[in-house]
């Protein structure tokens, strides 16, 4: 061991001891003299630390005055990430402190009533925040952040979660697009059957404009069927469309359906503004469907609404949930079809979730619809109506509700009231008056009466269960009803008018490791029909052990027109199934990562028993590529059967593709998934586009993953798209920084954007392209530059400076190839110096890249 290495520890011994026994003191004799660290102490191992302006770490500042980008806390809740100015003032104590430059237009932004506090508007661009008695600061710098304490009474009142509508962004001028096309290619292996084509596509071409919205909804099909094709084309709606943040509300113009809270919904061509719940808080909005059912076979689901096909999939054996179709403004019931492989078919009516209609105290919830009906038959004619509602939240959980609907053939009037009862759950009541006159018919007048009930089940009010019941007399006809019978043909349409609807959905968590719950039921009889439709559903699921099961069990009857026929006799034969389904989940990973073992079990009571057994797993790094293994058999002679699955979720796209087979026949089926975005920086690429989107812009940084999103990564210019973010919150989105190229860094690797409905905000990313150095800095005599100077590189458009370290070392990012070197350690005439440098092209070891200096 060398003299100078033994003379250096004993040196760190003296420190150590010294700032031990300076702790000791302090802790027995508490805060009588403000903090100071004598500078003279690092010259025990350098001589040149007289050189240094160490006043911001010498009397406990420990930062240099500068701009830092900072997260904003005020009160505990988070409002964003800013570049705020800080500067060295002087405290009343006699200490100095950093004290952030934050204009009275922001701190109004967060919430603050600037308005009664004239004091912080003075000469310069900074709020001179002890205008607010007992308002403080605090900068957080290991953790980057400002933490500001404002008074209660200073602040506006508002809900927990609640964005000011100065901090929305309505984002971006942009065209868009989603795509999602899939198709069937259907062989036959017997003689006399025939091979079949399907195909399937649908587009959401849309136009961001300021505050505007225009989205077009488009759906393609192609059945081909030996020598018989059918081809349609349908344009399910175009709208132009923007919020009214101060009336929470949102202005439609074009093709749409009304508001479904008291009245059936209707379909339009003109111009509706209603109520926007997702401008309030979570804790203040409701909730949307879901599509659940069992397929017995590789089958075709199609969910249809009002007469459009508005989803398309293709499914394996067993039970499914479907979460993912676009939103088409409409909620009325879903009418399912799966069909099957063996070319049967099964239907399921699935209700819209209908809760009691109740607002908080004081919320008035409105909507008001004017245009043309909008059929879905060409030979109705579009007469013009006007439809307007209103829900007003009284004191003691009341709620009182009314509307109209008013055309050339229709008049209706409705009232209603609702009322929480607390643990007893939630009730609305409400009738309804239609005067009507069908084509060719007298004008006749009727009622419908409805009750609702809801209640949350656990205190979570995560498992809701809603049933309803709505009875009409002979002469009550909905406004559609009537508008459909005004046709160029004269078959009559109002055959199967409701009489009795009854429904009923439930979600149960049942706890305790019991598993969970769920049910759907709805059942309908009709005027002029024998026709009593049922639909029901049930499933149970639980794990045990990482080993998880499901139980589903579905009945149906009648639940479309054609499910009816008459025998020889005259008989009415009703459509009738019911499906049971068990499927069991064992994991593989011990085995094969991120897989596992699967066991269905499918049986029809007018069909087959199907057992299928099977592998499913997913791979590459952010597990992105799903894949899938099944074989089958089937009774009564039907053989076996095998599907196979691979699922890969791109940057720029989702692909999919399966075969199956059975004795009668083979299948592919294939699809891709997908969005573009064209914007004033050029064209991306993404994964499906949600309502609303971020586009995340890092120039320089290719290849970057965003978090929490499967597959999302920067393209090669270092743009990419976030594919869903919430409207009207806050959202935090972050680039890992483990997967940036070498020569790129981040000056922060997270942002916030708070966006309106349907709007493409950026989240702009600081990027410093360029090499990363660690240099040795030396003066021209040879010692080493200053220990704390201030380096930074000269002509750059950063702002960021790099703190010099022990023996004259200096870590640096973003470096160009060749460049100069300022380096500043005081405010003297010779306290600076520069330094040219010229990198070499790789790096040594980790990406960095090792040199020397001379600063002259």
């Amino acid at each position: 061991m060398s003299a100078d290495v033994r003379q250096k520890r004993k040196i760190l011994s003296k420190i150590a001891c010294f700032i031990a026994l300076q702790c000791s003191i302090s802790a027995s004799n508490p805060a009588f003299a403000r903090e100071y660290f004598n500078p003279a102490l690092l010259g025990i191992d350098g001589p040149n630390t007289d050189l240094i302006d160490l006043s911001s770490f010498s009397e406990g500042i420990g930062q240099m005055p500068g701009t830092y980008r900072v997260d904003i806390i005020i009160n505990q809740m988070a409002q964003g990430t800013y570049d705020i100015p800080f500067t060295m003032q002087k405290e009343t104590n006699g200490n100095s402190s950093l004290q952030p430059c934050i204009s009275p237009e922001m701190l109004k932004t967060f919430g603050v009533r600037t308005e009664q506090f004239p004091q912080l508007n003075n000469s310069s661009e900074c709020a001179n925040l002890s205008a607010i008695p007992m308002a403080s600061t605090e900068f957080i710098f290991n953790r980057q952040q400002l933490m500001i304490t404002v008074p209660q009474a200073a602040m506006n009142n508002s809900v927990r979660g609640f964005v000011p509508p100065e901090r929305l962004d309505e984002g971006i001028n942009a065209l868009l697009l989603n795509y999602n096309f899939s198709g069937a290619n259907t062989a036959t292996r017997n003689s006399d059957g025939t091979d079949t084509d399907s195909y399937y596509l649908n587009l959401l071409p849309g136009l961001n404009i300021g505050p505007w919205r225009v989205r077009n909804y488009s759906t393609w099909s192609r059945d081909t069927s030996g020598g018989d094709k059918q081809e349609n084309w349908d344009s399910i709606y175009t709208y132009a469309q923007r919020n009214i943040i101060a009336l929470k509300s949102q202005l439609t113009v074009g093709d749409s359906t009304s508001a479904s809270d008291m009245f059936d919904s209707v379909p339009f061509r003109g111009a509706q503004i209603a109520s926007d719940d997702d401008m309030l808080p979570d804790s203040m909005r409701g909730y949307a469907p879901m599509v659940r059912g069992i397929a017995r076979t590789n089958a075709q689901v199609i969910i249809k609404q009002n007469g459009y096909t508005i989803y398309q999939t293709y499914v394996s054996p067993g039970a499914f949930e479907i979460t993912d179709m676009y939103p088409t403004g409409s909620s009325g019931d879903l009418d399912v079809t799966v069909k099957e492989a063996d070319g049967s078919e099964q239907h399921q009516i699935i209700p819209f979730a209908s809760v009691p209609i109740l607002q908080r105290e004081g919320r008035l919830k409105y909507s008001l619809t004017s245009g043309q009906y909008r059929p879905y038959d060409n030979n109705v004619e579009t007469p013009w109506f006007t439809q307007s509602t209103a829900i007003y939240g009284l004191p003691a959980g009341f709620t009182l509700y009314g509307g109209g609907q008013f055309s050339q053939h229709y008049q209706s009037l409705l009232g209603g009231l609702g009322k929480n009862f607390g643990t007893l759950g939630a009730v609305s009541v409400d009738v309804a008056q239609a005067w009507s006159q069908q084509q060719d018919q007298d004008k006749i007048g009727g009622q419908s009466w409805r009750i609702r009930y809801s209640k949350n089940l656990l205190e979570t009010g995560t498992n809701i269960s809603i049933s309803g019941y709505r009875y009409s007399t002979s002469g009550y006809y909905s406004l559609q009803e009537v508008l459909d019978t005004w046709r160029d043909s004269n078959k009559n349409t109002t055959d199967d008018r409701r009489r009795n609807r009854a429904e009923f959905l439930l979600a149960q968590n049942l706890g305790l490791n019991y598993g969970s719950l769920s049910l759907n039921a709805i059942s309908e009889d009709y005027w002029n029909s024998d026709r009593k439709m049922r639909s029901i559903g049930a499933g149970y699921s639980n794990s045990w052990n990482n080993i998880t099961f499901n139980i589903n069990y579905s009945y149906n009857r009648n639940t479309s027109n054609s499910s009816i026929t008459a025998n020889n006799n005259g008989q009415t034969i009703y459509d009738e199934d019911q499906i049971l389904s068990l499927s069991i989940s064992l994991p593989l990973d011990r085995w094969l990562s991120n897989s596992s073992a699967s066991y269905n079990l499918n049986t029809s009571k007018k069909g087959n028993t199907n057992h299928s057994i099977g592998l499913n797993g997913s791979a590459l790094e952010q597990q992105n590529l799903n894949w899938s293994l099944q074989e089958s058999q089937t009774n009564h002679g039907e053989g076996n059967g095998g599907y196979a699955s691979v699922d890969y979720q791109g940057t720029y796209a989702r692909l999919n593709a399966a075969y199956s087979y059975d004795q009668n026949q083979q299948r592919v089926n294939y699809g891709i998934e997908g969005g573009v975005v064209a914007h004033a920086d050029g064209i991306t690429l993404s994964q499906s586009l949600g309502e609303t989107v971020a586009l995340v812009q890092a120039p320089g940084a290719n290849g970057v993953s965003v978090s929490n999103q499967t597959g999302v990564k920067t393209d090669y210019r270092g743009y990419t798209i976030v594919p869903f973010v919430n409207a009207y919150k806050e959202n935090a989105i972050s680039l890992e920084t483990e997967t940036l190229p070498d020569d790129a860094d981040l000056t922060i690797s997270s942002r916030t954007v708070t966006p309106t409905r349907g709007a493409i905000v950026r989240a702009t990313f600081n990027t410093q392209v360029g090499k990363r150095v660690l240099i040795n800095l030396t003066r021209p005599g040879g010692t080493a530059v200053p220990f704390g100077a201030l380096a930074s590189i000269d002509k750059s458009t950063s702002a960021q400076g790099f703190i010099v370290g022990d023996n004259g070392q200096v870590y640096l990012t973003g470096m160009p190839e060749s460049g100069a070197l300022k380096v500043k350690w005081g405010n003297g005439v010779g306290d600076s110096c520069q330094v040219s440098f010229n990198l070499p092209v790789t790096a040594q070891t980790g990406g960095v890249i090792q040199t020397n200096g001379v600063c002259k």
